[in-house]
């Protein structure tokens, strides 16, 4: 029998090969970039919701009378929401939860185990996603010098301004006098935390941005530093190659029973 050929049934060349394969690809890095940006920014919000509501019901009515020196929340267990943080300049607030594990960030910006509480002498640093997830920190590139971050606890609003972002010493002075106490503009400019940015970029293994006295190999809490808040997220958008780091030291506590909230809640 001889061979014969059905019209129409060649077999395909490899460029056409490649093309589907190529539509396939570019499909499933569609879908894969619907399900981060849109899909877990859903899941997330729920999630934010439950927390917050977690923490409206374990924090009492009427706030225990504390003064205004800052008192650091006692330490939650991993995944337990504890204080949120305010952005006003961003009109965004979240729950914060004890933790950076995977589970922690769906949830919201997720504290560091080893670092500081709020209040304390030291470093209070937080993680978050900047894009799925929730994408918290989506916009911690628009925060600029004297930007207040307000952490609210149990008891208290702790106000925290970003340090200066320029790294010559006049032009940190002349920013940090715009917001700082006067010993924080001189320790700011060009004392022991001169060399603090209040944003910048680095790689994922620079760890000592988040130490007590940030950039600065481990030294013990309480020993004479600032009250610090660092936020810490991926950079750049669409990637984890790099991270962008905030700075902020505390410049305000106000206690709850007072009836008396932030000014800088208002700022936008």
């Amino acid at each position: 029998m001889s061979d014969t050929k059905v019209p129409g049934s060649r077999r395909p060349g490899a460029g056409q090969v490649i093309g589907e394969l190529l539509l396939t690809a570019g499909v499933v890095i569609l879908l894969f970039v619907i399900y981060e940006a849109y899909w877990t920014n859903i899941v997330s919000g729920r999630l934010q919701d439950e927390v917050n509501t977690q923490l409206e019901q374990s924090w009492g009515k009427d706030p225990v009378p504390t003064g205004d020196d800052p008192v650091a929340p006692l330490v939650p267990v991993l995944g337990e929401s504890f204080a949120r943080v305010h952005l006003p300049t961003l009109d965004s607030a979240y729950a914060v939860v004890e933790g950076t594990r995977n589970e922690d960030l769906r949830t919201g910006p997720g504290h560091y185990p080893d670092t500081q509480m709020p209040g304390e002498a030291g470093n209070f640093a937080l993680a978050g996603h900047r894009i799925g997830s929730g994408a918290v920190f989506q916009h911690l590139d628009q925060l600029e010098s004297c930007d207040a971050v307000v952490v609210e606890t149990e008891f208290q609003w702790m106000t925290y301004r970003v340090v200066p972002l320029d790294s010559a010493s006049t032009e940190r002075r002349a920013e940090a006098e715009a917001c700082l106490s006067p010993e924080q503009v001189d320790r700011v400019s060009n004392g022991d935390y001169a060399h603090v940015l209040g944003r910048h970029i680095t790689m994922p293994g620079d760890i000592d941005v988040v130490n007590p006295l940030p950039g600065i190999p481990w030294v013990e809490p309480g020993l004479g530093l600032e009250s610090m808040l660092t936020l810490t997220t991926c950079h750049p958008l669409y990637s984890n190659t790099e991270r962008m780091i905030v700075h902020a030291v505390l410049v305000e506590t106000i206690s709850k029973s007072s009836g008396n909230t932030p000014a800088a809640l208002q700022e936008r």
